[in-house]
């Protein structure tokens, strides 16, 4: 079942208007078309909570990825330099909250926007090694002005709206089951097997197949009350959920000191919870502008820098439109075509949290699929986002409250809100192969390649190929092959860029 769908109210879906819900109730109500899509300022509110709460571990997490210490060698770039962690975490604060609230009053979505981890990752693995941090980032920087440009001219709404109903429902239930994974695999109820173990399983159940840690059972209970809450209707479940699993984790690591998993393997996987020993501080935003625009062009050639910038685009473009789709058939938003009203102006909101990420060098930010957990709650407009946004904003001065949530009690939210987007494989027939085989290919592609623009691109290929070979060449939109052909390229820019030396 979509979770468009699913009564979080006991008296009417969220999607679906009450008695008088209609009619505007004030300005606030007008300007976000709150009654008209159903939904209310108290489920807006409860929704920007709980896509906060789901997501704000991208403020501890960005500085793993892309941060280091000083001295160190952990994400250096050509020159043994670092983004410095507690740096690195107040700018992806700031970015997160400016950016969503922009996002949210002016495209009217609750999409939340925060640092994506498929670039930051690029960034940390394949570019920063090549070039400085600062030129790094203005790469990121021209990736945003590039697809900001894409968005103004038209083509990236074009791509939207040529993506047939039957790959949007596909990327809508890929990206169900990639936030089940994540929520899985931060939870540490499936851990990757290491290479040395010496067997062709990648994964694996907890530790040895088995749940032996209590952060893994904490996690476990929660997806189990989550969907408990959902199903009885339960007003605020998801968010009622997070708050029992997390008060349930700070009495438990009181009592027995897990601690962190870097230290002690039955330990917490990346926040301890505990009593917040402080409130907080000032946060150090000297990141902000320290970025080298065109240094990586002259530094490594204008060829490889371009490479590097497609690579980026690539997987900008299509994690946001992927994202996007599958929200806004989840909110009850798209029509009987898959495509999102206002759109364009989205698109170009969206854009420019990439030149904003790569300007405070917080890494390209973009529409965070954790959002569908505040979907779920109830939020459908970008009353949600405004929320969202002002708490990431107060994060940067109280770090050490939200610090306190563990992994392991937000996780399961998105394990329930992935099973609810699931649902939308019902409306693809999957007796036709011709169908099926693309819609299959880009669902278990999102998870199993843990990237939703390689499930998309996968899909594209598929979908032409398997149209073609129906002898339907002539019903695939000219955008759908040209973008195939350009994911091919992306998949082969390996060897491309060998052969070009």
């Amino acid at each position: 079942m979509s979770k468009g769908n699913l009564p979080t109210e006991p008296d009417f879906p969220a999607t679906t208007p009450g008695p008088d819900s209609a009619v505007p109730r004030g300005p606030l109500d007008r300007f976000f078309k709150i009654s008209e899509r159903g939904s209310t300022i108290n489920r807006e509110f409860r929704g920007g909570l709980v896509t906060f709460f789901t997501m704000a571990y991208i403020v501890v997490l960005n500085p793993i990825i892309i941060g280091g210490i000083p001295g160190g060698d952990k994400n250096t770039d050509v020159l043994g330099n670092v983004l410095p962690l507690a740096q690195v975490a107040a700018v992806t604060a700031l970015v997160a909250g400016v950016m969503s609230i922009l996002f949210g009053l002016v495209a009217n979505y609750p999409f939340a926007i925060a640092a994506g981890l498929g670039i930051n990752s690029l960034l940390a693995v394949s570019i920063a090694p090549q070039v400085t941090w600062p030129e790094a980032m203005g790469l990121v920087v021209v990736d945003g002005i590039i697809i900001v440009l894409l968005a103004v001219t038209g083509f990236r709404t074009a791509v939207f709206n040529a993506v047939p109903p039957e790959l949007k429902a596909a990327i809508a239930a890929g990206i169900g089951l990639f936030i089940a994974f994540i929520g899985f695999v931060d939870a540490g109820f499936v851990k990757r097997i290491p290479d040395a173990a010496g067997t062709t399983v990648p994964v694996q159940l907890g530790s040895d197949n088995s749940i032996s840690t209590i952060p893994t059972l904490i996690f476990a209970v929660g997806v189990l009350l989550m969907g408990v809450l959902v199903v009885r209707r339960v007003p605020g479940g998801l968010l009622i959920g997070i708050a029992i699993t997390t008060v349930l984790s700070i009495v438990l690591e009181r009592i027995f000191d897990y601690g962190s998993s870097v230290d002690n393997p039955s330990g917490w996987g990346l926040s301890v919870p505990d009593i917040p020993s402080a409130l907080g501080g000032l946060p150090d935003l000297s990141l902000v502008g320290d970025v080298d625009l065109f240094g990586a062009f002259t530094r490594i050639g204008v060829l490889a820098a371009s490479v590097l910038v497609f690579a980026l685009v690539l997987s900008n473009f299509f994690d946001a439109m992927g994202t996007m789709t599958g929200l806004g058939k989840e909110a009850g938003l798209a029509d009987e075509k898959g495509n999102l009203p206002g759109i364009g102006r989205a698109l170009v909101v969206e854009g420019t949290g990439a030149i904003a990420g790569g300007a405070a060098s917080a890494s390209s930010n973009t529409v965070f699929v954790e959002s569908a957990s505040g979907i779920a709650e109830g939020a459908r407009t970008g009353l949600a986002n405004v929320v969202t946004g002002i708490l990431f904003l107060v994060a940067m001065f109280l770090t050490p409250l939200y610090e306190v949530i563990p992994l392991e009690a937000v996780a399961p939210a998105l394990v329930v809100v992935g099973a609810m987007m699931i649902g939308q494989l019902t409306s693809i027939d999957f007796k036709r192969l011709d169908y099926a085989l693309p819609a299959f290919l880009t669902v278990v592609s999102m998870p199993f390649t843990y990237s939703i623009a390689n499930g998309i691109g996968i899909g594209f290929i598929s979908w032409v190929v398997m149209a073609t070979a129906a002898g339907k060449a002539r019903t695939v939109h000219p955008l759908l092959w040209f973008v195939a052909a350009i994911f091919v390229a992306y998949f082969a820019r390996g060897p491309i860029s060998d052969l070009i030396g």
